[in-house]
């Protein structure tokens, strides 16, 4: 299993590249996951709803099961390092996206849009050696690989090259 973290600044389209890439690797015959990263507290459980009230009940642990999907709600003091969540839930899979997890050691495309500019995380002042492209929808001088964000093949290219190297 590879993975591979997107990260930019919010409204780049993370998200939407990581949507787009999907279905285009799973053409190529690849199982793909998908792990975000949210800063924030959500909840997939909903008042009312028999796994919210388990949970609210002081369950620790819950899982709701169907014929199609699985939901797992686990209470935590933090987030667990992103090797954890990787080596935990994404065994099945031979690739998975990741959104977020900035600080992590995973290889990493930036994705950059022109009318969200700041300065890439690329060039900020502690850098990220880890970052191995830059998904852009203007040319940019740098010295690592800019992949036209809008040209979700070409990106499945790079990232279908990684996986077969290595």
């Amino acid at each position: 299993m590879k993975a591979l973290a997107f990260l930019g600044r919010s409204g780049a389209g993370k998200t939407t590249l990581i949507e787009k890439l999907i279905p285009e690797l799973a053409a190529r015959g690849y199982r793909v996951g998908t792990l975000k990263h949210d800063a924030h507290r959500f909840d997939i459980d909903h008042p009312g709803k028999d796994s919210y009230r388990f949970t609210a009940a002081g369950a620790e642990v819950m899982v709701i099961s169907s014929s199609e999907k699985l939901a797992l709600v686990e209470k935590q003091q933090a987030s667990p390092p992103v090797e954890e969540l990787l080596s935990r839930f994404f065994t099945n899979v031979d690739v998975v996206l990741v959104e977020g997890f900035r600080k992590s050691s995973l290889p990493k495309i930036e994705v950059h849009r022109k009318e969200r500019y700041e300065p890439l995380f690329l060039h900020s002042k502690e850098g990220d050696p880890s970052i191995v492209a830059v998904a852009s929808d203007e040319p940019l001088d740098i010295d690592l690989p800019v992949l036209d964000i809008d040209d979700p093949s070409s990106i499945a290219d790079f990232i279908e090259n990684g996986i077969r190297g290595s």
